[in-house]
């Protein structure tokens, strides 16, 4: 409990002191909390990858279809505070364990009972320019040595003041949120560009998911990132790097909506053989076939609403009702053509998350197809419809009772678009195991939209290889969530110029992240109209330490 004080009093004397610090800290145009995985990711870069990090995270957000864009409308709750310090608390007293030190630094304490602040400052200037991925300034590397000393008079151990100036750290608004500072642009007056560590922690966390490096955190400091030369040698780096499947691991679970496997429930009656580990199985082989498809073997995206290449384990070859003979935990696996599995959209990630817990449900999977992979949100239906035709599962086939449903004008309109391209997935139930009688009754997987004419799952996904929707989506995607912001309609010709080139490129993700992380557009500051200088941020913060407004 007195080593709890400690730090929670250490903090709040070094949120004080942060009112006093001057200089050229910039403007502060947005503040991103940082994800779970980003989290994870950030300590791990600075503490090392066997660090435990055991706790609840505060809820995510979603908006314009991307937690990455509702991350920049998040603040901590007082409960989301006292996790994060609990967190910090553990995170630290890890970091100074004995096995653990050499990566603080290279300096020993004189004396392992006694203060040595000059160690102590060497330790929290390396560290505390990975979390807050920027130098830390003066102010913030006295406040920090002073909690270090102080912890260490008092509990008669070195390393135990380290652990309270950590927990300070980790506990800081600068490494909780992705803080991007604007300054002037000497190269054209009256505008403002991103500093370069925003610009270094904006490349690294779209293609990393973690914060910059060294390397890119020397380019910023040295203002490499302002130059076209600079820039692209780090962007080069960045994609080749095998880090690049970190970062699209976070895109496509951000983009796919995967956090809804936290809470997936299924009928056990109905779905016998649904468990918890089929559920993180699909989630994984979801992942998998993706970064593999797009990343490693940098395929046309569009391939992965068509092809039958995949990788399954144990668990999900019961689910899919093919042989596993494998001695490793996860093997390639091709589906036949009678199978009708085509690309991801007949993956048990799809076809469970967006079902009911005993039945499938086209509407459900044709509104997130759209919502997902176009673009196109769905609206809600009207408060007062009946949906007792659709629901009476012992009548017919799905397909019959949402043509009744269908009677209702009030849904018709948006059933036309969402539901024919469910409808040509109805072979999968609702955890994606093949079936073509539903009741006793065949089931009909034909469907037409906008005229064209398709059926079942490898009709679909041929259909949507010739949109241009998809590409286009997902370059607004990238876009969004590396900028942490809905485009609006001043975007609409950038993102139509970089959909063309993402054709032109043979739909390949890599390079269309690199030519959308390369433009002026991604860097572009737009000035929100409260923004303050990023002292007042941490003034403000100082103000209650139980919480983050």
């Amino acid at each position: 409990m007195a080593t709890t004080a400690l730090g929670l009093a250490a903090h709040t004397a070094w949120a004080k002191s942060t009112q006093t610090a001057q200089g050229d800290a910039g403007m502060i145009v947005a503040a991103r909390r940082l994800t779970e995985s980003q989290y994870r990711h950030a300590v791990a870069e600075a503490f090392g990858a066997d660090v435990r990090i055991q706790g609840r995270f505060e809820p995510e957000r979603r908006e314009a279809g991307l937690l990455a864009v509702g991350s920049g409308q998040l603040s901590i709750t007082p409960s989301g505070f006292e996790q994060y310090f609990r967190l910090a608390d553990s995170i630290a007293g890890q970091a100074v364990a004995d096995e653990r030190r050499a990566r603080l630094g290279d300096c020993r304490p004189a004396a392992d009972k006694a203060p040595d602040e000059a160690c102590a400052r060497r330790i929290i200037a390396r560290v505390g320019e990975q979390l807050f991925r920027r130098p830390l300034t003066e102010a913030e590397i006295a406040a920090r040595v002073r909690t270090a000393t102080l912890g260490a008079e008092r509990t008669g151990d070195f390393y135990g003041g380290v652990a309270l100036a950590l927990k300070s750290l980790l506990v800081a608004p600068e490494f909780l949120f992705r803080m991007e500072r604007a300054e002037a642009d000497p190269e054209h007056s009256g505008q403002y560009r991103l500093d370069g560590s925003s610009k270094a922690s904006r490349l690294s966390f779209l293609f990393w998911d973690a914060p910059p490096d060294a390397e890119l955190r020397r380019a910023a400091a040295s203002g490499e990132l302002h130059t076209a030369d600079g820039l692209n040698r780090q962007l080069a780096r960045l994609a080749s790097s095998p880090r690049l499947q970190d970062g699209a691991r976070a895109f496509f679970t951000d983009m796919m909506q995967l956090e809804h496997f936290d809470g997936l429930t299924k009928d056990s009656k109905a779905y016998p053989k649904f468990s918890q580990a089929v559920a993180d199985s699909a989630r994984e082989q979801t992942l998998r076939t993706t970064v593999d498809l797009l990343i490693k073997q940098k395929r046309d995206y569009r391939e992965l609403f068509t092809a039958n290449s995949t990788y399954i384990n144990r668990h999900l070859a019961a689910v899919y009702q093919v042989p596993f003979t494998s001695t490793a935990e996860w093997t390639p696996f091709t589906f036949p053509k009678d199978a009708e599995r085509s690309g991801i959209l007949t993956e048990v990630t799809f076809l469970s998350l967006f079902a009911h817990p005993a039945a499938s449900s086209p509407t459900r999977r044709g509104v997130k197809l759209h919502e997902i992979f176009m673009c196109e949100p769905t609206p809600d239906p009207p408060a007062d419809v009946d949906f007792s035709k659709v629901q009476a599962l012992e009548n017919g086939t799905v397909r019959t009772r949402l043509l009744a449903h269908m009677e209702n004008e009030g849904c018709a309109a948006c059933h036309r678009v969402s539901d024919p391209v469910g409808l040509a997935l109805e072979h999968f139930d609702g955890i994606g195991q093949r079936r073509t009688l539903e009741n006793g009754q065949p089931i009909d997987v034909t469907a037409d939209l906008n005229g064209f004419r398709f059926a079942g799952a490898q009709g679909l996904g041929a259909y949507l290889k010739q949109q241009r929707k998809i590409p286009a989506c997902l370059v607004r995607n990238v876009y969004a969530y590396g900028v942490g912001k809905a485009p609006d309609e001043r975007d609409e010709d950038y993102l139509a110029d970089q959909t063309e080139a993402f054709a032109k490129d043979g739909y390949r993700v890599p390079e269309m992240m690199v030519r959308v992380a390369a433009s002026p557009e991604f860097f572009k500051v737009k000035l929100p109209a409260r923004a303050r200088p990023a002292t007042k941020v941490a003034t403000a913060a100082a103000g209650d330490t139980g919480g983050i407004q």
